[in-house]
């Protein structure tokens, strides 16, 4: 790579870092944005579900608030959910200024979904269910008139702090080197961890590296523990990487899970059944496999018809009958997948974390608003608040562009040798997935420690060491949280304890994830 520097520096290709780089290219500055494979590799661009914001006659900011509060077990910032769901709206109008095309019904309204978790239709989407295409689409078509700088198949190493304790720049890995790469500002936009578990509707890229980048540097991340799974991806036997999604919008028009003797899995457990949010329907889903001796349940949406599977869902019907599954006439196998994690670095709503210059968004970060457990369809409409905002903020003065001759990275010595990825998967299924035990727990984190750094810089060297530097953060929180809460479930503390309505903070210490602090903010709610 011929040596770059920028004002700017985004890191990851998805929804919120595309409109953070917007938003600073519009303010001035120049941007580049790196990703490490290309611009559309992210969970964004494979977002099935859609938009949510306030938008139907018999909806309010009020009830989106409390359905988020709801979803998020306690864990929620009450300051944060509201500012979300009052520029919500705002934030869709500006996308659809922008290029964006949302489905409409026979007059012309907006056609809104109703998801997991939600009380009223509130949910967008577009081109039925490929909405995070159309929102990547919009977004990515608008770089190239912006001036801003695409560096592809450059993967983040490790952030690079001044003395100071300002961020300078990063290290990254192109074309098999290592280069350092100046800026006054660095968005961290990476993504999540879903890479971590053999079963995820994530891009296999999505293995931690910028809360592993964030951790080697000193900062905070925040309730690791909570890993949310999604409760219908498509059982595929065997499958080891991302499966195809069935989206929530398709029980939203009426389909319902069973077990595989055919009896309706969630009769009884919660109010809104199976729309009840995510954490819930999936531990439904748990404890009936474990109830049958089956690795999977079933989706039933034979009730729709052909003309609807074509009109709602023609994405999903293609995915499902090129795996030999014909949704029209047969239920759908499906198991609880990793998803979306709600936990990462610490950061308020634009962006801002504890090191100045260093902005986090999107998955990559904790901003409050997701709590314990994710509302379903706030991620999007999250990342392009944030994004927005955080592009904003790159623009204030931190120091001029270091020149790549006056900065120097940390030199990390040894790197776990990257065929360690498979073991790791197989540790996060077995002890870390959606139901865990402190003996599982402690074992989990026994085996990681026991994987020796041997191998030198590469790709897949990268990928296993920051993959068991994050498996080992989320496993040292979920063995310090003694009690299930949201997206965390402890066979052995299967109830909800109030003491435990606090945030989960850890840092590296001596080069291990370790809880510093357990903080209790006064807008928690």
């Amino acid at each position: 790579m011929p040596e770059h520097q920028c004002d700017v520096l985004v890191v990851g290709s998805g929804a919120a870092g595309l409109s953070s780089a917007l938003a600073a290219a519009k303010a001035g500055r120049a941007v580049t944005i790196m990703t490490r494979e290309s611009i559309a590799d992210s969970s964004s661009d494979l977002a099935q579900g859609g938009l949510a914001a306030v938008w139907g006659s018999d909806d309010s900011f009020a009830l989106h608030l409390e359905d988020t509060l709801t979803a998020g077990a306690g864990l929620c910032h009450r300051d944060n959910v509201d500012d979300l769901v009052h520029h919500a709206p705002q934030a869709l109008r500006h996308l659809m200024e922008l290029g964006a095309h949302f489905d409409t019904d026979a007059d012309g309204q907006p056609d809104l979904h109703l998801e997991g978790g939600h009380h009223a239709r509130r949910v967008l989407h577009a081109e039925c269910d490929r909405s995070g295409h159309e929102v990547h689409q919009c977004l990515s078509s608008r770089l190239d008139a912006a001036g801003i700088t695409v560096l592809t198949h450059t993967r983040l190493i490790d952030l690079v702090i001044g003395a100071s304790g300002t961020v300078r720049g990063v290290t990254a890995l192109s074309n098999g080197h290592s280069v350092t790469i100046p800026a006054r500002c660095v968005v961290l936009a990476t993504g999540g961890i879903g890479a971590l578990w053999s079963a995820t509707s994530n891009p296999l890229v999505c293995t931690g590296d910028g809360l592993a980048a964030a951790l080697r540097a000193g900062l905070t991340i925040r309730d690791p523990e909570f890993m949310q799974f999604h409760p219908t991806v498509l059982f595929i036997p065997g499958q080891q990487g991302r499966s195809p999604l069935i989206s929530e919008a398709v029980r939203g028009e009426g389909a319902v899970l069973l077990d595989v003797t055919g009896r309706r899995i969630m009769t009884g457990i919660h109010p809104l059944k199976d729309l009840a949010p995510r954490d819930v329907v999936s531990a439904a889903e748990h404890e009936a496999m474990l109830a049958t001796g089956s690795d999977h349940v079933l989706l039933d949406a034979t009730a729709f018809g052909e003309a609807t599977w074509q009109s709602r869902f023609p994405t999903i019907l293609s995915s499902c009958r090129e795996h030999g599954i014909d949704p029209c006439t047969e239920p759908i196998p499906v198991a609880p997948g990793a998803h979306y994690h709600c936990g990462g670095i610490v950061a308020g709503l634009d962006g801002r974390t504890e090191v100045p210059g260093l902005l986090a968004v999107g998955e990559t970060a904790c901003t409050g608003v997701h709590g314990a457990n994710r509302l379903a369809s706030n991620s999007l409409t999250e990342a392009l608040i944030a994004g927005e905002r955080s592009g904003r903020c790159s623009t204030s003065p931190v120091g001029p562009v270091p020149s790549p001759n006056h900065i120097h990275a940390v030199h990390r010595q040894g790197w776990l040798p990257g065929e360690a990825i498979r073991p790791i998967r197989t540790i996060m299924d077995r002890d870390v997935s959606l139901s865990r035990h402190g003996d599982g727990l402690q074992r989990a984190l026994g085996e990681l420690r026991q994987i020796r750094a041997t191998a030198g810089l590469d790709d897949a060297a990268l990928t296993a060491t920051n993959a068991a530097t994050i498996a080992a953060a989320i496993a040292t929180a979920a063995l310090w949280r003694t009690e299930s809460r949201g997206a965390h479930r402890r066979r052995d503390y299967p109830r909800q304890d109030a003491t435990f309505r606090v945030h989960t903070d850890l840092r590296l210490v001596e080069g291990r994830p370790t809880v510093v602090s357990q903080r209790s903010e006064k807008k928690i709610a």
